[in-house]
C-alpha cells in the first residue's frame, strides 16, 4: 500500500545536524497517525524518527498467535506507511536534551544532534527481560513465548495447536504494558479450539493475573470469569511471573511463592518498561517503569512546556492500548496547533478500549475512561457482551481501516 501522496523524504545521513518545526520520536500507530493529522491540518514541518524498516500492525499479532492470521497481514515497509510530505529520520535516538538553546535537542545512536520546535515522543515501551529470570532463555529454547514479541508470535500457535494433554501457563503482563488485556486472546481461543478437539479436559490450563480480575470493568469481568470457569482454567489471582528454569515457573502470589512444574508451554508475557534515554534526559517522573511524564489530560510534560508524549511511553493513568491513541492524537494534534496560536488546550479523558476475545469467533469491547467507568463508542449493541460480529470488526475491519484511514490522519 503506497500513500497516495508524496513520497517521505529520507533524511541525508552526512548531515551534521538540522532543526524541524515538530520532531516525532517513533514511527508506529501513535507517531505515524499523528504526524498525518498534523499535516492534514497545515503543519509544514513534520520529521518522524523511526529505525525500523517495517512496521506493524501490532494487534493482529493476537491473532497469529492463534492461527488466525500471518505476518504477513500485519507487516507493510515502513516507507510504505509513512505519511507523504513527513521527512522521515531512519536512526535510533540515543539521548534528548529537552533545553536545548533552539529547543529540544535529540542526538541519534550516529552521534546526528536534531533540534526542533516541538518534541513529540511516542517511542512506544520496550522488553524488560532482566525482570523476568530465565524468560529470555525459555523464549529461545522454545517452550515459551508470547504473542507480543514479534519474533516468537508465529511459533506460539503451532506449539499449542497439537496439545492433547499437560500443562500449559498464560499471563497477563503487570501494567505497564501495551494493551495488556489482550494477552487473554490466545489462551482463550486456544481453549475453545482444545474443547473442540475434544482434549480440553485433558490439558491443565494455568492463568496467572497481575490483579485481582482480568479487567477493570465489573460486567465484563463477570463475563471473563464465567468463560474462564467453563473452560476449566486455573486462575491465579494477584500474582506475576518470578522466574523460570528447566520447564518450571516461579510464581509469586499473596500466599507466597508456587511452582508451575512440568509446563508443555508457557505463554508468558514479558514485564515493560521505557527507554533509558527517557529517565536520562530528566523526562519521567515518579514512574517505576520510567515512562515520559505528561499532564494526563493534555499530553504536555509538566516542566518542559516543548515536549509532549502519547501512547505506551507516556504516563497517562490509563491501560495503553491503540484504540486509545484515536483519542489522544484527536486531543494532541490540536493542542499543538492551539500553543502557537495562544488557544485554549483540549483534554483527554484517559478512553481506552480492551478487546478480549471469548472464544475462536467472539469478542468484546471493553471501553472505558480513566476512572474505570464505562465509555461505549456507540450505546447499541452492548460491546461487553461477546459477539461474532464484535470479532470481524477486530480481526477484518479494523486492519483494513487502519492502514487506510488511520495511519493517514483521517480518523
Amino acid at each position: 500500500m503506497q500513500h497516495p501522496q508524496e513520497h517521505p523524504r529520507e533524511h541525508p545521513t552526512d548531515r551534521p545536524g538540522d532543526h524541524h518545526d515538530v520532531l516525532v520520536v517513533g514511527g508506529g500507530n501513535a507517531g505515524i497517525s499523528l504526524a498525518a493529522r498534523l499535516l492534514r491540518d497545515g503543519a509544514g514541518d513534520v520529521a518522524v524518527v523511526e529505525s525500523e524498516a517495517v512496521h506493524r500492525y501490532r494487534p493482529l499479532l493476537s491473532y497469529v498467535a492463534a492461527g488466525e492470521a500471518t505476518m504477513a497481514d500485519l507487516e507493510r515497509p515502513a516507507a510504505d506507511v509513512m505519511p507523504g510530505g513527513v521527512t522521515w529520520i531512519p536512526e535510533r535516538v540515543a539521548a534528548v536534551d529537552p533545553e536545548g538553546a533552539d529547543g529540544p535537542v535529540l542526538t541519534t545512536a550516529s552521534g546526528r544532534r536534531i533540534s526542533c520546535t516541538t518534541l513529540v515522543l511516542c517511542p512506544g515501551l520496550e522488553e524488560d527481560w532482566e525482570a523476568t529470570p530465565g524468560l529470555r532463555e525459555a523464549y529461545a529454547a522454545g517452550w515459551a513465548g508470547s504473542s507480543f514479541v514479534v519474533e516468537t508470535a508465529p511459533r506460539v500457535w503451532p506449539a499449542l495447536r497439537d496439545l492433547t494433554s499437560g500443562r500449559v501457563l498464560f499471563t497477563v503482563p503487570p501494567e505497564p504494558a501495551p494493551c495488556g488485556a489482550t494477552a487473554l486472546k490466545p489462551l482463550l481461543m486456544a481453549c475453545d479450539h482444545w474443547q473442540r478437539a475434544g482434549v480440553l479436559g485433558d490439558l491443565d490450563v494455568v492463568l496467572v493475573l497481575p490483579g485481582s480480575s482480568p479487567l477493570v470493568l465489573a460486567e465484563a469481568d463477570a463475563e471473563l470469569d464465567r468463560v474462564l470457569d467453563s473452560y476449566g482454567v486455573r486462575v491465579l489471582r494477584e500474582a506475576r511471573v518470578t522466574g523460570l528454569e528447566g520447564r518450571a515457573v516461579r510464581v509469586a502470589t499473596a500466599a507466597g511463592e508456587q511452582v508451575v512444574d512440568d509446563v508443555a508451554f508457557a505463554h508468558v508475557v514479558p514485564h515493560y518498561r521505557a527507554a533509558a534515554w527517557v529517565a536520562e534526559a530528566g523526562l519521567s517522573g515518579k514512574d517505576p517503569a520510567g515512562r515520559v511524564e505528561v499532564d494526563p489530560s493534555t499530553l504536555r510534560h509538566p516542566r518542559y512546556p516543548q515536549v509532549w508524549a502519547l501512547g505506551d511511553a507516556a504516563d497517562l493513568g490509563i491501560r495503553p492500548s491503540g484504540g486509545a491513541l484515536r483519542k489522544q492524537v484527536a486531543v494532541l494534534a490540536p493542542n499543538i496547533r492551539a500553543v502557537s496560536r495562544g488557544g485554549a488546550l483540549e483534554r483527554y479523558d484517559g478512553y481506552t478500549v480492551m478487546p478480549v476475545t471469548t472464544g475462536r469467533r467472539r469478542l468484546m469491547f471493553v471501553e472505558v475512561d480513566r476512572a474505570g467507568r464505562r465509555e461505549p463508542t456507540v450505546r447499541f449493541p452492548d460491546l461487553v457482551r461477546p459477539r461474532r460480529t464484535s470479532w470481524w470488526v477486530d480481526r477484518h475491519a479494523l486492519p483494513q481501516t487502519y492502514f487506510r484511514r488511520i495511519l493517514r490522519g483521517k480518523v
